[in-house]
């Protein structure tokens, strides 16, 4: 580390804020962003603060742990707004619709066909061909009740 702070000065909190902000956009989620962020704090004090690479190694770290942490409170409690809540539970597009059942519910389980895919459900024994209102999703299963007939 001290060749290297010795080989390029000042300039290495920059180029490590460089790394860091190119490693943010090869890797999901939002880490690399605040240890990018700490090191261009870093770089910025070394302008105005001559210090040893030993004191800023340790005010990068310092600084990393506290951007995180701040951030994980920050973020952490705000829910993503979609105009595709369901996008990767879209069997929950189905609750609330009303379909016919394709194989008999016995013993609280049964069939149902919904476009070209068959659908395990749970629910009260019903015969094949009657209508069921789809209620919840547990799992892969469709949780069902009697229907009087389509969706009105």
């Amino acid at each position: 580390m001290e060749q290297l702070y010795a080989t390029l000065g000042g300039w290495t909190w920059w180029i490590v804020a460089l790394v860091m902000f190119v490693l943010e956009l090869m890797a999901p989620g939002v880490f690399f962003l605040w240890l990018g962020f700490a090191a261009v704090v870093v770089g910025a004090v070394d302008l105005v603060i001559d210090l040893t690479w030993q004191l800023e190694v340790g005010l990068f770290a310092v600084l990393s742990v506290i951007s995180l942490l701040v951030s994980r409170k920050f973020l952490s409690g705000r829910a993503i707004e979609t105009d595709q809540p369901n996008l990767n539970r879209r069997m929950l597009n189905h609750v609330g619709r009303n379909f016919v059942l394709e194989q008999p519910i016995v013993n609280g389980r049964g069939e149902l066909k919904i476009d070209d895919t068959i659908w395990k459900v749970r629910g009260a024994d019903a015969q094949a061909g009657s209508w069921v209102k789809l209620v919840d999703v547990d799992g892969l299963v469709f949780v069902v009740e009697p229907a009087s007939g389509p969706d009105v």
